[in-house]
């Protein structure tokens, strides 16, 4: 793919992004997508042969960027682990709460809708999160081996219980409008990584 298609479908798929933050996927009509975009319906289809396709590029991307975002957090040279990991989810919090939808994390947006609209949608969203909780079992078992965290018996259940815990939060926080579920989702997360 030369340089300038390579900008024409990124660009397809930041403004579909930002959308789709806002209304979900399936509230994008393709129209509206190529209205805002300023892109003619038959080059979409050259980057993308379906709804469905350019679905898995948007969270195919999203899923890469996080992932680079979470490497940047939690690799912190200037914190321990312990205080990188709870890091990670004070900003977790400040983005779910943000008045910019942008902001906040397309898997809390989109789990349930992908779900039952796409297997490869879906499938893309579980290898993300499987990525996700696999990086934060090692910052909890860095915290172990470096002396900033206390026992834990299985840092990898430990890591999908938290990482399930804010998804469950962030979406009760989402219903009420109220930062109160990601308050205490915080309070249980310290509480579950100990100092030592």
């Amino acid at each position: 793919m030369n340089k300038q298609a390579k900008n024409t479908r990124d660009h397809i798929l930041t403004i579909g992004r930002r959308l789709t933050a806002r209304q979900g996927y399936s509230g994008v009509g393709l129209s509206e997508l190529l209205k805002k975009a300023g892109v003619p319906k038959g080059s979409f289809y050259h980057y993308f042969p379906s709804k469905e396709a350019y679905g898995c590029a948007l969270l195919e991307d999203f899923v890469q960027e996080y992932k680079d975002r979470l490497g940047t957090s939690l690799d912190s040279s200037t914190l321990n682990a312990r205080a990188r990991f709870l890091a990670y989810f004070e900003e977790w919090s400040q983005k779910q709460v943000s008045p910019n939808p942008e902001d906040r994390c397309l898997v809390v947006k989109l789990s349930a809708e992908v779900a039952d609209l796409s297997t490869d949608m879906s499938n893309i969203l579980q290898q993300g999160v499987a990525a996700i909780v696999a990086r934060l079992a090692r910052t909890l078992e860095e915290g172990i081996a470096e002396g900033s965290i206390g026992r834990i018996d299985d840092p990898d259940v430990m890591a999908e219980t938290i990482y399930h815990l804010w998804l469950g939060a962030s979406l009760v926080a989402s219903l009420s409008h109220s930062d109160v579920p990601l308050t205490s989702a915080m309070r249980t997360t310290r509480k579950l990584v100990p100092a030592p």
